[in-house]
This record gives C-alpha cells, structure tokens and sequence, in this order.
C-alpha cells in the first residue's frame, strides 16, 4: 500500500486497474489474470443490473 498525505485516500486503487476506485489487489495480477478478472467483474455487474431491472410487459 502507498502512504497517503490525505486520509480520505487510504484504500484508494493506485494502480489505475480498480474498475471501482478502491484497492481490490489486482495490482499484484499478471495482465492475463488481470484481464480474466474484469471481464468477470463486467459480466457480474451487467447480472446486476439485469436482476435490478423490473421485467417489461
């Protein structure tokens, strides 16, 4: 983790591969896992938002 002059920004993604803002530890992925991950993470959310949608009539 990198020190942070300001506490608001501790946990913050430093890496630039969170896709939310936050330290989620794929800094330490290669770039396939990486990539692997958040295509997951992009089907996860996009179930999410499926299942939050109420059915069309």
């Amino acid at each position: 983790m990198r020190v942070q002059s300001d506490p608001k920004d501790i946990g913050a993604c430093g890496c630039g591969r969170s896709p939310t803002g936050k330290c989620n530890g794929w800094h330490g992925l290669t770039e396939e896992a990486y990539l692997m991950e958040l295509e997951l993470w992009q089907e996860t959310q996009g179930d999410a938002r499926r299942s939050s949608t109420p059915p069309s009539d």
